[in-house]
């Protein structure tokens, strides 16, 4: 390959350092942010070293002008004066590893085939991930070994609600991972479980999208992935409030929902009363004490009966308000209460405790139950789909807090069990709601755990945040890549954007919906990526019909074709 014609040569008004140089633009051309630009200079006993960097800043001035008003002048031709562009260029790279600075006055070009992957590291990424495009229209790539917990693990994905696309960018990079073959033969067992927070947007993502065009296939294209929506989902969703035969509670998907709920002989069983107190302040006051001593003793002595209802005490409990009613009754008896939290245990934490329980009844009476028939796949699972994703839209808050905290014990349980040959990815909005950066709770404390050492155990945290400054740092610090999307201007001066170049802190400021600012291990500067739009449909007006099948054929395109006019 030819070698491409110099962009313009480095300057020697400023400062060049091994690590930043600055390049004057020649005449008819430019260099953009993000721009990739690669100079050269010979060193004695070493050889030619080639410094390689990304544009982070570019600025143009009159050279000759003295005042503001000059400029004035200068259109007119009445002041001589000269245009100059220069493009400020952090490096990524240098090889061989001899850290001088270019010397002024060197040719400096554009990167592009062999040249752009060295400079941006991806010629030593032995599995790649696509994660969008970059401004120089080619593929930019995450090394899978820093997703997939080779080398490191966890995503943290930063922006405002509405407009950074988030949860858009998430969903396209578990497609890409997916699809792309980088997971290798740890595809097979790759999964996804996804907590779907905002309205029915994520209940369609087996349905192709008809606002696709022609335009962004072409972009698929060039990442190596194929626009189609993703093969293999199941769905998930809280019955119905109040209905007996336990119906999913969706409006706009009526097929392919499985309702999900607890039966009391496993909210009993499974000791899951603490997820009943999920607020990050609980942990800081005594009746948490009682939350222990309460779910102990209805592990011990509730027996389960039919359809998941228990019998306590002599009592038949066939709902989760029976339930609470029975341990207010208990409770509130002198004599009873210390069979139950022993007798240190004083009257004015147990009330708390009480107050507590009783306003869990309405969020929490539709998911823990003991009066509907059993199907067989009624608990949220992972198995037998790549994708499983559970909508909390129609749930209060409380009972979104507790089925994200139950079901990411479980998977994380069942994970661990296993071991760490397959891979689950966990997808969570809001993530600052479970694990604030103040107090503790036990959804906090699963999620922790999986941020420390879930990456040994196969588990990736995809977490997403409105603000990562309210997130607990331990989860944030163990992200190996950090995502940014549009920001608030307060809160892209937060030190914990400090990896983001100042100009790249600006941008987030403006960034549009697509745009974001990737950051990963072993690239020193954050690269500007615009993925695809959704091949998926992302509300029931996108889709363009019923799921595609995982082969992508028809079942029944085998059958030879009708004779003749069906007869009505």
């Amino acid at each position: 390959m030819a070698t491409p014609e110099p962009v313009g040569l480095v300057v020697g008004t400023a400062d060049s350092t091994p690590l930043q140089f600055s390049v004057g633009l020649a005449p008819e051309q430019y260099l953009q942010l993000d721009d990739v630009v690669v100079t050269q200079r010979p060193v004695p006993g070493v050889g030619v070293v080639t410094t390689s960097g990304v544009v982070t800043e570019v600025r143009a001035r009159h050279e000759g002008a003295t005042f503001g008003s000059d400029v004035f002048l200068i259109a007119d031709g009445v002041l001589p004066a000269h245009v100059q562009e220069i493009a400020e260029v952090t490096t990524t790279r240098v090889e061989p590893e001899c850290y001088v600075p270019p010397l002024p006055g060197a040719p400096a070009r554009r990167a592009s085939g062999e040249e752009r992957a060295a400079a941006l590291y991806f010629d030593g990424m032995e599995a790649k991930v696509p994660v969008g495009l970059g401004r120089d229209g080619e593929p930019i790539y995450l090394n899978a070994d820093f997703l997939d917990g080779t080398r490191g693990g966890h995503v943290s994905i930063s922006g405002i609600s509405g407009v950074a696309t988030k949860t858009s960018f998430a969903l396209f990079l578990l497609y890409s991972a997916f699809t792309s073959g980088a997971l290798g033969r740890r595809s097979v067992n790759a999964r996804a479980l996804v907590f779907s927070v905002k309205g029915e947007d994520l209940l369609f993502l087996d349905h192709r999208n008809t606002r696709l065009d022609d335009e962004q296939r072409g972009r698929y294209l060039l990442l190596g992935l194929p626009a189609e929506p993703f093969g293999s989902v199941g769905f998930f969703a809280p019955p119905l409030p109040e209905d007996p035969s336990g119906r999913p509670h969706v409006t706009g998907r009526t097929s392919g929902i499985t309702p999900f709920w607890w039966t009391i002989a496993e909210f009993c069983r499974d000791e899951l009363m603490q997820y009943v107190f999920a607020d990050v302040e609980d942990e800081r006051n005594q009746y948490t004490m009682v939350v222990h001593q309460v779910a102990a003793r209805l592990k011990r002595h509730a027996v389960e009966v039919d359809q998941g209802g228990v019998v306590l005490d002599g009592r038949t409990l066939r709902s989760y308000e029976q339930l609470v009613d029975h341990i207010s009754e208990q409770l509130s008896d002198d004599e009873l209460r210390r069979e139950w939290v022993g007798s240190i245990i004083g009257t004015g934490t147990v009330n708390a405790f009480l107050r507590r329980l009783r306003s869990s009844v309405r969020p929490l009476r539709s998911l823990i139950r003991g009066d509907l028939a059993q199907l067989a796949r009624r608990q949220v699972s992972t198995d037998g789909q790549q994708v499983t994703v559970v909508d909390l839209h129609n749930l209060p808050e409380r009972a979104q807090r507790f089925v994200v905290g139950v079901v990411l014990a479980a998977e994380t349980a069942r994970k661990e069990a296993a071991g760490a040959d397959g891979l689950l990815f966990t997808m969570i909005d809001e993530l600052n709601k479970y694990a604030p950066r103040e107090g503790s709770s036990p959804i906090k404390e699963v999620l922790l755990d999986i941020a420390e050492r879930g990456r040994s155990l196969g588990i990736i945290l995809v977490g997403a945040q409105q603000t990562a400054s309210e997130v607990e740092r331990r989860i944030v610090s163990n992200s190996s890549i950090k995502v940014v999307g549009r920001l608030d201007p307060a809160e892209a001066g937060r030190p914990e954007y400090g990896f983001l170049p100042v100009s790249q802190r600006a941008r987030a400021v403006i960034a549009k919906p697509g745009t974001m600012f990737v950051s990963q291990p072993e690239i020193p500067v954050p690269l500007a990526v615009e993925f695809p739009f959704p091949a998926w449909a992302t509300r029931l007006a996108e889709s363009g019909g019923g799921p595609v099948l995982a082969n992508g054929h028809d079942p029944f395109g085998r059958l030879p074709a009708a004779a003749d006019d069906a007869p009505f």
